[in-house]
């Protein structure tokens, strides 16, 4: 491990030298990299005062075969737990430190939740990547844009458009291993297909994607003495997507979209680590419509959606349990630019949540509720503001206030300041000062509020506030350092109390301690010669107050691109985790215990055999067959290949 780490170091020493001297010789071109998320404007990149991740679609395409969530889990600032697990291991997403419902997901401008779920949080599980055609991710509290739940992050995912050509198809295909630390099988377990068409006709344009993926040969658990238990829990997901768009005017287009997900997943005791029969199916049904209104010098948006949930679970010792969500959420906003230098959203976001919960009880064979919507429902009602304001002398400022009304707790008020100040040191070289001070909210769950053995109807909103403010330096095209410090304060936060633990009585409640996480996210890109490219970031998070449970205190990541020529692209990928504390379930209910840090290194192969026709993927993952923990009890994935083809016609 050690040698490892010396190399990576001095990998990194030898690229950032031979990066400057690539500066100093290497003409620089002008910044035009557009982002959306933090004002829902289009805006150059240099103009924004927050740290946004943006995975484009070239860096998608490369990815073809991964997950979204081994997509992201290589960025600064986060960790997915389960991401390396067992295909259907459960995903914690910690930002920041933060944890799941701290996290807001948007598809194509649109808010998605899932009240079936303890926490309320979006199962990434449920995307395909072959859908996407890219992610931003904003970090920090967004709550006065973006409302309930954007605390520590959103992740704003953009789906594929329709092609401008009459008809566009594509195919794909992935196989591979599934192996853990304790196995080296080439026995190809790991199937994903993919298939695509889409095109424009006059001023309809249409998409459908269809995606599959079946995965077998690893066990959920692993047993305590750490080996791996004998049986094979399988995952299995099938995911569409369709779109129907129409152009009315050059003023006035409309699109209707629909979703299905659906997957099914095999798992292990997750207590005792032994080896079960238990399983759960994941169903998603997702309607709606965007249309956009273009006037003068504004427009006026509708996003509206419905989302309908419903997860079972089947145990092989006791009985399963069944809970079906539904959401509806429609957002109205009129976007205004006034001038080239002011620009301005005010908008109203509804929001109505329902579940129904069936269960078996004690002593009888068939389901019966025990959750039904008629009491377990909740509606938010937002109205917001946020203005920007980007000035010709590199003084740049956005802000919003929005205030929240929630039919179980009542109303409260949060807003955003975010000034930056753009320096220009040359023709293309800049230093960019950020900062900022946000507060945000999130809601208690339905669960939360209204399980009949753990809610709790007097629970309030969690609130956060975060301070960030940090230096991007930009030469060009071919240098950009950032580092950016971040400190997090959650109050009021929602935790699970057992009040007797002789009958184990428990409820939710609003604790009265502060929660503080500080911290430092350090990112570098740069074009170190013709061809060969660097990105690579580190993220310091600490709770000095406390522990942060299953996140990093330290992680890093580097990625070595190379451009071989027009047909072949290489990249290694270095991924540094450090130790974390994990809860164990033990005769005295909780232990607490550290798991300790790993490295793991990727290749990737991307080769264009037919240009604009036929590519052929290749990755090979965990290359040193690193044993380690991602989460306690659960297994992870050893060494592992993969290869694929897509075809577009």
């Amino acid at each position: 491990m050690k040698k490892r780490l010396l190399y990576v170091g001095a990998l990194l020493t030898t690229v950032l030298v031979n990066a400057q001297q690539q500066q100093d010789s290497t003409k620089v071109e002008q910044l035009d990299e557009v982002v959306l998320s933090d004002s829902r404007f289009a805006i150059k990149k240099e103009n924004s005062g927050k740290t946004i991740i943006k995975i484009s679609k070239e860096e998608i395409e490369k990815n073809q075969g991964r997950t979204v969530a081994e997509i992201i889990n290589v960025k600064s600032g986060i960790t997915i737990n389960g991401s390396r697990g067992n295909a259907g291991q459960n995903l914690s997403t910690f930002f920041r430190g933060g944890q799941n419902r701290q996290v807001l997901v948007l598809i194509d401008g649109v808010a998605v939740s899932d009240p079936s779920q303890i926490e309320n949080n979006y199962d990434l599980q449920l995307l395909s990547v072959d859908q996407i055609e890219s992610i931003e991710i904003l970090k920090g509290a967004s709550s006065a844009l973006y409302g309930n739940r954007a605390s520590t992050a959103i992740i704003n995912i953009t789906l594929k458009k329709a092609s401008k050509r009459k008809i566009k198809a594509s195919f794909g295909t992935y196989i591979g291993t599934n192996n853990s630390q304790d196995e080296s099988r080439l026995d190809l377990v790991d199937f994903t297909n993919t298939l695509g068409i889409n095109g424009t006709l006059g001023k309809f344009n249409y998409l459908a994607n269809l995606s599959s993926k079946n995965t077998n040969g690893l066990s959920a658990a692993n047993t305590p003495n750490g080996t791996t238990p004998n049986d094979s829990d399988r995952f299995a997901k099938v995911t569409a997507n369709m779109k129907l768009g129409y152009a009315v005017s050059d003023k006035l287009d409309i699109t209707f979209f629909g979703n299905y997900d659906r997957y099914t997943s095999e798992f292990d005791d997750g207590f005792s680590f032994v080896d079960q029969d238990n399983s759960s199916e994941n169903e998603q049904y997702r309607f709606g419509l965007s249309t956009n209104f273009k006037y003068n010098k504004g427009s006026i948006h509708v996003n509206a959606a419905i989302n309908n949930i419903e997860r079972a679970f089947d145990f092989e010792l006791f009985s399963g349990s069944i809970s079906k969500g539904k959401s509806m959420v429609v957002d109205v906003y009129n976007k205004y630019k006034f001038n080239n230098q002011f620009y301005s959203i005010i908008g109203l976001n509804y929001v109505d949540n329902e579940i129904n919960t069936f269960s078996v009880p004690f002593g009888e064979t068939e389901f019966a509720p025990a959750i039904t919507a008629d009491i377990a429902n909740d509606q938010i009602v937002d109205p917001y503001v946020n203005v920007t304001y980007l000035s010709d002398f590199g003084l740049n400022l956005n802000g919003g206030v929005r205030l929240n009304n929630h039919s179980e707790y009542g109303s409260n008020f949060v807003y955003n300041v975010n000034p930056s100040y753009v320096f220009k040191l040359s023709e293309n070289n800049r230093l960019k000062v950020i900062s900022s001070y946000s507060t945000a909210y999130i809601t208690p769950s339905l669960f939360q509020l209204f399980s009949p053995s753990f809610g709790n109807a007097d629970l309030e909103a969690q609130e956060d506030a975060t301070i960030e403010a940090g230096l991007v330096l930009d030469l060009g095209k071919n240098f950009s350092l950032s580092t950016v410090y971040f400190n997090r304060d959650q109050k009021n936060i929602i935790e699970f109390v057992t009040l007797d633990f002789t009958t184990f009585e428990s409820e939710y409640q609003n604790g009265s301690d502060e929660f503080k996480v500080n911290g430092v996210e350090v990112e570098l890109t740069s074009q170190l010669s013709e061809g060969l490219s660097l990105d690579a970031n580190y993220t310091f998070t600490e709770r000095k107050d406390g522990i942060i449970f299953r996140a990093p205190k330290h992680k890093a990541n580097v990625n070595l691109g190379y451009v071989v020529n027009d047909a072949t692209y290489l990249s290694l990928n270095y991924q540094f985790t450090g130790d974390r504390t994990a809860t164990a379930f033990n005769a005295d209910f909780t232990e607490r215990l550290t798991l300790d840090s790993y490295s793991l290194l990727d290749f990737n192969l991307n080769h264009t055999i037919i240009k604009d026709r036929l590519k052929l993927y290749g990755t090979v993952s965990n290359i040193f067959n690193e044993d380690y923990q991602e989460v306690f009890g659960f297994a992870t994935l050893g060494r592992n290949y993969r290869v694929g083809l897509k075809f577009d016609f």
